[in-house]
C-alpha cells in the first residue's frame, strides 16, 4: 500500500498540483498585501482619508470607533470595508489568472499549428485517390498527370 502512494504521489500530475497549490498561495499574499497595503490606502486618500478596512456597520446598538473595539466587546458588526478588500483581491488574482492560462492558450495554439504544418507532407492524387507527396506533379499509382495545386511544387 505504501509503494502505491509513493507512486501515486509522486506522477508528474500530482506533484504539479501541488507546486501549483503553494505558488497559488504564495501568490494569493502577494496579491493580499498589494490590495491592502498599497491599493487601498491610495484608493481612500482619493476618496477623502478613508480606511477601507475600518468600514463597518454596528448591530449591536452601543457605539465601537474601530472594528477591534466591538470584537473585543463582542459586538455584531458588517464589516463591508474587509469585504471590498476580499472582493479586489479575488478580482486581481482572478484577472491574473486570465492573463496567464491566455498566454498558455496562445502558446498550445502555435504549437498545434506548427504541428499541423509540418504533418502535412502528402497529398491525395484526384484519380485515384492514393497518397502522393505534395510537390508530385504525377501520380506514381496511375500515372496522370496532376494540376499543379500546390504552390511550392
Amino acid at each position: 500500500m505504501w509503494k502505491e502512494f509513493r507512486e501515486f504521489a509522486m506522477k508528474g500530475n500530482v506533484v504539479d498540483l501541488a507546486i501549483g497549490v503553494v505558488i497559488g498561495g504564495a501568490f494569493g499574499k502577494i496579491v493580499t498585501s498589494l490590495v491592502n497595503d498599497l491599493i487601498m490606502p491610495l484608493v481612500g486618500l482619493l476618496l477623502g482619508r478613508i480606511d477601507f478596512s475600518n468600514l463597518f456597520i454596528n448591530l449591536s446598538g452601543t457605539h465601537y470607533n474601530t472594528i477591534a473595539e466591538a470584537k473585543k466587546a463582542g459586538g455584531a458588526t458588517l464589516n463591508y470595508g474587509l469585504f471590498l478588500n476580499s472582493v479586489l483581491d479575488f478580482l486581481i488574482v482572478a484577472f491574473s489568472i486570465f492573463i496567464v492560462i491566455r498566454q498558455l492558450n496562445k502558446l498550445r495554439k502555435k504549437k498545434e499549428e506548427i504541428k499541423q504544418e509540418e504533418a502535412v507532407t502528402t497529398k491525395e492524387c484526384p484519380y485515384c485517390i492514393s497518397s502522393i507527396p505534395l510537390q508530385a506533379k504525377r501520380c506514381p499509382a496511375c500515372t496522370s498527370q496532376l494540376v499543379d495545386a500546390h504552390p511550392s511544387a
